[in-house]
């Protein structure tokens, strides 16, 4: 695969400063990957060989269809199928526990999955790297909205990656991004039941309507969100 397939700004992902980034920023590699593969890609051979070996999840096959033309994502199944077939029934060699193994590891593995994940490990060594070095990065990354819980437990986790003399610094602001939306949702939470109260009949909802969403949102680090009327 091209290296430069998934290249993205670090500063036009932080830019909009809406919602939380690392969900943008998975979002976009997503959305990168999978034209990637349902277009000119497909007839590569070794991104064919992957995604014959690894398939996709549940998600990632909808999102192929969703993305791809009828034709470039029936190519990618029939390639799939066909080594499937041969591996599972064909090869007679294969003891049935073996085969047993391999259809129970078809069924987690995941092309996009994997290639995203490799992606966004990448761009967040630059995110470390950039909040070390540039001031105009750090003051781009504390005026975000939120951190999504997700994230905010990777950038933690991770944070010794940050220099030494800045990562104090990061993890208060990681910190700050992720309690505050917290804070938020709860409040909104809270609004939202006490609205279903008869003496609240014909009130101000506030913030609250859509906080059921922004709330699944911020504990599954779900970048889209749907806005419902109660």
């Amino acid at each position: 695969m091209r290296q430069d397939i998934t290249t993205i700004p670090i500063s036009e992902v932080f830019e909009p400063r809406q919602g939380c980034p690392i969900c943008r920023m998975q979002k976009m590699l997503e959305e990168h990957l999978t034209e990637y593969i349902t277009g000119a890609a497909m007839m590569e051979p070794d991104v064919r060989e992957q995604t014959n070996r690894l398939g996709f999840c549940a998600i990632h096959w909808e999102k192929t269809r969703q993305t791809g033309s009828r034709l470039s994502v029936a190519l990618i199944l029939e390639s799939h199928l066909t080594q499937l077939t041969e591996q599972l029934f064909t090869q007679s060699r294969l003891s049935e526990k073996k085969r047993l193994q391999l259809a129970q590891n078809q069924q987690t593995s995941c092309f996009l999955c994997e290639k995203t994940e490799q992606s966004l490990s990448h761009l967040l060594e630059t995110v470390y790297a950039l909040w070390g070095k540039e001031e105009t990065f750090r003051s781009l990354y504390t005026q975000q909205e939120f951190l999504c819980l997700p994230h905010y437990t990777r950038l933690m986790q991770e944070s010794q990656k940050v220099s030494r003399d800045q990562r104090q610094f990061f993890r208060e602001a990681t910190t700050r991004l992720a309690q505050n939306q917290l804070t938020c949702l709860s409040q909104d939470i809270t609004k939202f039941c006490a609205m279903f109260d008869y003496r609240n009949k014909n009130g101000d909802w506030g913030n609250s309507r859509d906080a059921i969403e922004r709330s699944i949102a911020f504990l599954t680090a779900d970048a889209v969100t749907k806005k419902e009327e109660p």
